[in-house]
């Protein structure tokens, strides 16, 4: 039967505790750490049957638990104290406001854009580490008091949700995000109806809504197209699923989210002057803020692109090409077709702007290309996935040394607040003192955690190991685990797992890259491990495998059949349902933090930076953030930096190295931790805390990301907006003017001296150019030297640009020289190029003007 109308009904909050919708509204109580015990002592076995959603929760009380809970003095003075605590974070003042003091002049507003975020597991809005990454992300800008919005989409259904079948097969299902159990209020005009925009496609119009989320200080507007204005059920259901569909909807899905986000913060009167696309799935808000700005300044295309540049940042995430969204030209026509009109682009010229190779046909559309293109500031997520990055995307700034490919790497970092267990919280609080809360990402905090008392760290660790134990239990019989359930152990519940053995961790997405069967891969000698009867080990693994992804689902299969022949169901448990509680709990109870990517496919990884938050040591390849991390006595490291071609001898190689690492160096540390001093378990749990626990924080992210993307970001858009777009004209008359003569521009001779003796490190070499500029002033003339190592391939790869002294002029020419000062042994290649005079406004890159020597003048 369908109803005829709904409604949503609130959940009625009685006398004393009317207040408790300030404080489940805002989920700040997610990470304040007695707000969330308050919260679980109303009922322990409900709040997780609840999976630990206050709303829920309240719910599902009795009236006359209200009257205990009121008569019970510890928790009204709790209650009261976190209301306190509440009342106090919301009107205080945060780093941002320390560094940054409004001067009525260079005021931000930086709006982040994301397909997806994970604030806690009771809100499933994301579905692994990209989520997770914004929503630590958006809870630091909280912290940190930035002028920070955050712009994402409501799902109906989510993320799937897991289950695995007794033969390891991977099964599927949806649950329904109701509205009335999530902390969102709709978003409303002044006259109370809500908020709609709209966006035309040559399919129907899609209307869009929205619903505010508040995390702690910072507003999450979730954009919903779930409304009966939207008849055609496609659109309807454009919102339905977190990466669901096929390509059709998730091009539907990126127009709303970027297009639809735009205009939403413009009808709720947000104009911000900083937009950042956390990966490409946004990345038409940039189209569509040029779109604006044409008519906003009566602006052409490419010089409102140039505008929205200047203030936009992109970040992306991934090595791997299945995470790049990619479109051909009839889904880009069918979907955009009358949008592009509005730009005053052909639709070729569109293409164009999402390809590597503008002009190659062949090519599809791609976001990330498109985010690249659009943005001025980019970066990938740690400093190796900028180097890799770069490499990747070279082929864009086709001219452009590769040094200077303009894509930084900026490490990820967690929220320290969120993922910390209550028991290193009080070891904080005892070593630190309390105001390390407020320092997060300073060296000299964390400095401190050097004088943890060994004895009490050990302890703190075998009860952290224990609450982990217990937790997997209860969670498999709660869940009806059908592995469990069915399996050998399934009748006696205390045999799963010992409390008092080495516990190992390995949670992620289940990509195949990820290489969770690694430990696995020698069966004999990993049996012997897990069988050992003096020093045993016990492993829990969780991670969904994504629904079309059938080699990451075949890696879930090997592991149980693994299981189930060896009978170790007691030892090794696969955990179904990864999530964001089920992430904290093994991050904060196992012992060692298991990564095994196939360098260089991890771009950052920051599950293992959870891990050293509460003593846990990483076992890890030296991928993704590891090898910023990893000084030989804060864990251990898997293999080497190498770069293998062979994926099956990597394989190989880098198991073996796991399994000596562990029978030689972990597990004799482990069961010897009582012995303590240098080198001892205890003291590395120590070194990974001094050197990790700060510097790979979301805090410490969010400040580099703040002082070296967003404000370089916010002042060139002032500066380029300024006096209705005056700087963006002058700037882009300027590189027109530039474009149409820069062909003029030759170099006519390169001179290095000397170069017939063999020179030594330190030496220096002279190098002399003449220019011929044509039509081009010398003064707008810039000559460069790259010089560098040849790779294998006979480039200079990781090469420096040295520029050289103008010393003279004869009409068109010109004479330029450098000394330079060979910095590193073996063969040193030279190369020479001329290139427009650099603005800080605009990277040399973006300009693409670059004139290179030809190679026989390199001698």
């Amino acid at each position: 039967m369908y109803p005829i109308h709904s409604i949503s009904v609130a959940t009625h909050f009685p006398p004393p505790f009317e207040r408790l919708e300030d404080l489940l509204g805002n989920l700040y109580w997610t990470w304040d750490t007695e707000t969330r015990a308050l919260l679980e002592s109303i009922d322990p076995v409900l709040w997780e049957r609840c999976n630990h959603s206050p709303l829920k929760l309240i719910a599902s009380l009795p009236n006359e638990r209200f009257d205990e809970l009121a008569a019970d003095r510890e928790f009204t003075a709790g209650y009261d104290a976190a209301l306190q605590r509440f009342d106090d974070y919301m009107s205080g003042a945060g780093w941002y406001d320390r560094e940054f003091p409004d001067d009525g002049e260079t005021s931000e507003s930086i709006a982040y854009f994301s397909a997806e975020f994970g604030i806690h597991e009771s809100v499933p809005l994301y579905s692994g580490g990209l989520g997770v990454l914004s929503g630590d992300h958006t809870k630091s800008a909280s912290d940190l008091n930035l002028p920070f919005v955050g712009v994402g989409l409501l799902y109906q259904m989510g993320y799937f949700r897991q289950r695995i079948t007794i033969e390891g097969d991977q099964l599927e299902s949806y649950d329904f995000n109701d509205p009335s159990f999530l902390p969102i209020t709709r978003v409303r005009d002044r006259e109370g109806r809500p908020e709609i925009v709209e966006v035309a496609t040559p399919v129907g119009t899609i209307h869009i809504g929205a619903w505010r989320m508040n995390v702690g200080r910072v507003p999450l507007y979730l954009l919903d197209t779930n409304l009966p204005q939207n008849e055609n059920p496609t659109l309807r259901d454009i919102t339905g699923y977190l990466y669901g569909g096929e390509k059709e909807m998730r091009i539907l899905q990126e127009i709303v989210l970027g297009i639809g986000g735009m205009r939403m913060l413009e009808r709720i009167g947000i104009e911000p002057t900083i937009t950042h696309c956390n990966e490409g799935h946004s990345a038409f808000l940039l189209v569509e803020r040029s779109r604006r700005l044409m008519n906003e300044l009566s602006l052409g295309f490419e010089q409102a692109a140039r505008l929205s540049a200047a203030g936009s940042v992109f970040t992306t995430h991934t090595p791997v090409p299945a995470g790049h969204d990619v479109f051909d030209r009839e889904l880009i026509e069918r979907y955009l077709g009358s949008y592009i009109t509005e730009t005053g682009l052909t639709t070729d010229q569109f293409l164009q702007l999402g390809r590597v190779r503008a002009t190659d046909e062949t090519e599809g559309f791609s976001m990330t290309v498109l985010a690249l293109r659009l943005s001025g500031g980019r970066n990938g997520v740690s400093t190796l996935h900028g180097v890799v990055s770069r490499e990747m995307w070279r082929e864009v700034w086709p001219d452009a040394s590769l040094s200077e490919v303009p894509i930084i790497g900026l490490t990820n970092g967690v929220h320290v607040g969120t993922f910390v267990s209550s028991e290193m919280t009080e070891v904080y609080d005892q070593t630190l003192g309390t105001e390390w809360r407020e320092n997060l990402a300073e060296s000299e905090t964390w400095g401190r955690a050097a004088e943890i008392e060994e004895e009490d760290l050990r302890r703190r660790s075998d009860t952290m190991r224990a609450e982990l134990v217990t937790y997997v239990r209860r969670r498999l019989q709660e869940r009806r685990s059908e592995t469990f359930s069915r399996g050998g152990v399934g009748r006696n519940i205390n045999d799963v797992l010992d409390p008092n053995i080495l516990t190992i961790g390995f949670a992620r997405r289940f990509a195949t890259y990820k290489r969770a069967t690694l430990i696995l891969r020698d069966r004999e000698r990993a049996l012997r491990l897990f069988r050992d009867e003096e020093r045993p080990i016990q492993l829990l693994i969780a991670g969904k495998a994504h629904p079309k992804d059938q080699a990451g689902k075949e890696y879930i299969r090997a592991i149980t059949e693994f299981v189930n022949e060896a009978g170790l169901q007691h030892r090794i448990l696969f955990l179904e349902d990864y999530d964001i509680g089920l992430a904290r709990a093994m991050v904060q109870g196992c012992d060692v933090w298991l990564n095994t990517p196939r360098r260089p496919m991890e771009a950052s990884g920051t599950s293992g930076m959870k891990a050293a938050l509460n003593g846990t040591l990483n076992l890890s390849v030296l991928d993704g953030w590891f090898p910023e991390a990893y000084d030989g006595s804060n864990g251990w490291a898997i293999g080497d930096e190498r770069t293998f071609v062979d994926a099956e001898y990597q394989d190989e190689i880098e198991s073996r190295d796991l399994y000596r690492r562990l029978e030689e160096e972990l597990i004799p540390c482990f069961y010897d931790r009582r012995t303590g001093g240098e080198g001892s378990w205890t003291d590395m749990q120590k070194r990974s805390i001094v050197t990790m626990a700060g510097e790979f924080s979301s805090h410490r992210m969010v400040q580099d990301y703040t002082e070296k993307l967003y404000r370089p970001a916010g002042d060139r858009y002032r500066r380029l907006s300024a006096n209705a777009g005056e700087g963006v004209r002058n700037l882009s008359s300027w590189i027109g003017h530039l474009e149409e003569i820069w062909s003029d521009v030759t170099i006519q001779e390169v001179t290095l001296s000397p170069k017939d003796m063999k020179l030594r490190q330190g030496d220096t070499i002279d190098i002399d150019v003449r220019i011929d500029g044509g039509r081009v002033a010398p003064g707008n003339i810039q000559v460069e030297a790259l010089v560098g190592p040849l790779d294998e391939t006979g480039e200079i790869t990781d090469g420096q640009l040295h520029r050289l002294k103008r010393t003279g002029e004869d009409g068109n020419l010109s004479y330029h020289t450098a000394e330079i000062r060979l910095e590193r042994p073996g063969q040193t290649a030279f190369s020479v190029r001329a290139i427009p005079l650099p603005s800080d406004l605009v990277t040399t890159p973006d300009i693409g003007l670059i004139t290179w020597s030809e190679r026989d003048q390199n001698a």
